[in-house]
């Protein structure tokens, strides 16, 4: 179950952030155009924008509610997220890249996880490099990799296959189906119809900061 009301009054130039949701879908979409908000809503989700009031629970946990006083950070949240650009840490390989989420989460290395992930995004020649030596759409694969790999109680993904082909997001996408079945809940953001119609149960519109 993921419930939030979260509000952002304007401030440094953005305009208010308003979204109310309660659902029980294993993934909703955020569909809108470009600036209307989509992504500061997810910010505000991971903890990364502060909201001015709200609340935000995932399977019953409270990560956030002004209320009560409840605020935890980001990297107590458990929430994975997968940005448009990879993010990935320069000065760390990919192999310890990948290893990043699941170290700062406290979990113990899952080496058959590991195995599957890897050998599902088909990454395993790319361990030993350096992230500045990728592609666009290897660094995208490592950044999904990193993100699932921390056992993330809720996932976000901002465009994650923007730049991958078409064989690639046919491979990823029955894995995000199978691992919101087994329990974590995603928001998804896409300007892909198609994309959205296959992964979501629950799509939200999203228009100048407001999601209906």
């Amino acid at each position: 179950m993921l419930s939030l009301a979260l509000e952002r009054d304007a401030h440094d130039g953005l305009f208010p952030i308003h979204i109310t949701l309660e659902t029980e879908a294993r993934i909703v979409a955020l569909s809108g155009p470009s600036g209307a908000g989509k992504t500061s809503i997810l910010k505000m989700i991971a903890g990364l924008l502060p909201p001015d009031r709200g609340h935000l629970s995932v399977s019953g946990s409270v990560l956030f509610d002004s209320d009560k006083g409840i605020n935890l950070p980001a990297w107590k949240r458990r929430i994975g997220f997968v940005f448009q650009d990879s993010r990935l840490f320069p000065h760390l390989s990919v192999k310890n890249n990948l290893a990043y989420g699941r170290f700062m989460n406290g979990l113990p290395r899952d080496a058959a996880h590991e195995a599957h992930v890897i050998a599902m995004l088909d990454i395993q020649d790319l361990l030993a490099r350096d992230t500045g030596a990728l592609s666009g759409g290897e660094q995208q694969r490592v950044a999904i990799g990193r993100a699932l790999l921390a056992k993330p109680r809720l996932l976000l993904l901002d465009e994650p296959m923007s730049s991958l082909d078409d064989k690639r997001k046919a491979e990823i996408k029955p894995y995000l189906l199978r691992l919101a079945a087994e329990g974590v809940p995603m928001i998804y953001v896409s300007h892909d119809a198609d994309e959205i119609a296959e992964l979501a149960g629950e799509v939200v519109s999203v228009d100048h900061g407001r999601a209906r």
